[in-house]
């Protein structure tokens, strides 16, 4: 029985140090962990060799070292709670499964996204799913209505005030627009994209959220969903990926709704 307990320890103390370097990995939060390893071996390397001076500023320097830490480390501190609430399934049995939408809903939404591509129209859309994005709709503009293409397209478009931003849909409903994400440190996010894509990344790494970006300067689609990001070649790829993710297998037989016009830019 005790050799059980230990081995019950030991596992559970790698899993959670598994999923410590999965939430740190490609972040700002793996340069601070080598910064920390660093710290470490230059405060007993003081000490072997007698430096006496600096392994008294660096152990005094350690005691700051917990606080430090968690001010650090605070959002995936942040994102490692939420992963353990969702253990068991207990994320959908308090906020309910993830957010349907109507086939009509999703026509609208892949005719707005298509048709601001063709104009280069740059555009960030986070469509919820189970997680409630609470904080970042009420740093926006507040609109609940009803998801339309031409509502979406007017409100990216340049001259509006609330263009500069990001449209927060859950279910059928636009719930705010102009509101702030917070941006990726992924290292593995293309040079080359600007703040609208890690802004889109961000918001899915920390939730489960699917996350429609149009680039302005390329007329390209990409998904950010969690914490990865792809590209859509066309309107007929982004309506089946809309379709397989908030709409229940029962109701995909429905008949779907006229196209509209507008197809999405390959890049070349």
């Amino acid at each position: 029985m005790e050799s059980l307990r230990h081995w019950v320890d030991v596992l559970v103390v790698g899993f959670l140090i598994y999923r410590f370097l999965l939430l740190v990995r490609s972040t700002r939060a793996w340069r601070i962990l080598l910064g920390v390893v660093i710290f470490v071996i230059a405060l007993f390397v003081s000490d072997l060799l007698g430096l006496r001076t600096l392994h008294w500023m660096l152990e005094k320097g350690a005691l700051l070292g917990p606080v430090a830490l968690v001010i650090l480390f605070l959002p995936e501190l942040r994102q490692a709670l939420e992963g353990f609430g969702k253990l068991g399934g207990l994320s959908e049995t308090t906020q309910g499964k993830g957010l349907e939408m109507s086939a009509h809903t999703v026509e609208e939404l892949v005719a707005a996204v298509s048709e601001m591509a063709s104009t280069q129209t740059g555009a960030i859309l986070v469509l919820e799913h189970a997680d409630h994005l609470v904080d970042t709709i009420q740093n926006g503009v507040v609109l609940d209505a009803e998801v339309t293409a031409a509502l979406v397209a007017s409100i990216f478009y340049e001259g509006n005030p609330l263009h500069d931003g990001a449209v927060i849909v859950r279910g059928n409903r636009i719930l705010a627009a102009a509101c702030r994400l917070p941006l990726s440190d992924s290292t593995y996010i293309d040079k080359r994209v600007h703040m609208r894509h890690r802004a889109g990344l961000g918001i899915s790494e920390q939730s489960d959220a699917l996350t429609l970006i149009v680039s302005e300067e390329r007329g390209t689609i990409s998904i950010a969903h969690k914490g990865s990001m792809t590209k859509v070649q066309d309107a007929s790829e982004l309506r089946d990926r809309l379709r397989a993710e908030f709409i229940q297998p029962e109701h995909n037989g429905e008949e779907r709704p006229r196209r509209r016009r507008g197809k999405a830019k390959v890049e070349a």
